[in-house]
């Protein structure tokens, strides 16, 4: 199988759903280009995976930029435990801290992409909204701050159908304006798997393009576009029907040989490639439900949980001399 012929994967925007895709059907070989590690937390079920995209190959395999992916999974982000969600947040600001620029004095623009008034978009303006801002402060005020502080700025530029203006152009034009080392952008994504849905957070440092969750991608932001470098952080907070109707299609499918394993009809639909079931099933749904995603149920409720992860993960990363008691001091 060439790797080419590897690429196909129902809708994702998570490099980890797309790299374990390669080593399924690679049967667990190395893949070309690409290089993957896993970690697990000793305590609390949160797993961190590692992906580096290291050449063109490796960027043609996956469908992405070269450059770094890391990716925390925990099915405690979506639960109300605080013990756990600290852990979280030690891991998740651990990494961010890896993909920032290595300079003293650094200078970061947070930006929130995403529409506040839909419950599963509205991250990014949730956590653009309660990162600890600094930027006044060190120009008006150096004196009444830690010189552990770094310069942090805060933008929620809105979506388009709301502000009829290209949410990059709003983002470059304040980056021209006040020069960042790094813009941090945060947005809601789409999965592959459902147990993935609000159980996970992946940053990157190749860019990102708003609107990709939900399939509506704008102009890109990264280094190119936005004169400085572009860190992702995303929560995939949505799947989309075809996939999860795709699977069921696949356990039913699973199940029925499990009761019948010598009926023809069943074998057939067996031997449908996954990429031919997917396409048949959109064809089927789109013209009825158009291209429908969805969300848990209690979406308010984990949406509180995952902000709290990423800005006070954020607040750590960026401001290293600080840690959460303290951020809380300066929020509060």
């Amino acid at each position: 199988m060439t790797q080419t012929e590897m690429t196909w994967t129902p809708r994702t925007d998570l490099a980890l759903e797309i790299g374990a895709n390669l080593q399924a059907q690679s049967q667990n070989q190395a893949i070309e280009g690409i290089a993957i590690q896993t970690e697990n937390h000793k305590q609390y079920p949160i797993t961190t995976t590692s992906i580096e995209i290291l050449n063109e190959v490796g960027e043609k395999a996956m469908g992405k930029p070269i450059g770094h992916y890391i990716t925390i999974e925990s099915p405690k982000m979506k639960e109300n435990d605080p013990e756990a969600r600290r852990e979280i947040i030690d891991v998740v600001s651990t990494q961010l801290q890896k993909l920032l620029p290595q300079k003293k004095d650094l200078s970061i623009l947070v930006v929130g992409l995403g529409n506040r008034y839909a419950t599963p978009d509205r991250l990014g303006p949730d956590v653009s909204g309660k990162v600890l801002v600094t930027r006044h402060l060190k120009e008006h005020a150096p004196d009444a701050i830690d010189e552990s502080i770094n310069t942090v700025s805060s933008l929620t530029p809105g979506v388009m159908g709301l502000t009829g203006i290209e949410t990059s152009e709003v983002i470059r034009g304040v980056a021209e304006n006040i020069k960042p080392d790094c813009i941090i952008a945060i947005d809601a994504l789409a999965a592959r798997s459902p147990e993935r849905i609000n159980a996970t957070i992946q940053m990157s440092d190749t860019g990102i393009a708003p609107g990709a969750g939900i399939g509506n991608k704008r102009k890109q932001l990264n280094a190119e576009t936005m004169g400085c470098p572009v860190i992702a952080i995303g929560v995939p907070t949505v799947i989309d029907t075809a996939t999860l109707v795709n699977d069921t299609f696949e356990h039913l499918i699973e199940s029925m040989l499990a009761h019948a394993p010598d009926h023809g009809f069943y074998t057939m639909l067996q031997q449908v490639s996954g990429e031919e079931k997917y396409h048949m099933i959109r064809e089927i749904l789109e013209p009825k439900l158009g291209n429908l995603f969805v969300t848990a149920k209690d979406i308010d409720e984990i949406m509180v949980y995952l902000s709290e992860i990423i800005f006070n993960s954020i607040n750590i990363a960026v401001h290293p001399g600080i840690g959460l008691d303290d951020i809380n001091k300066y929020s509060n």
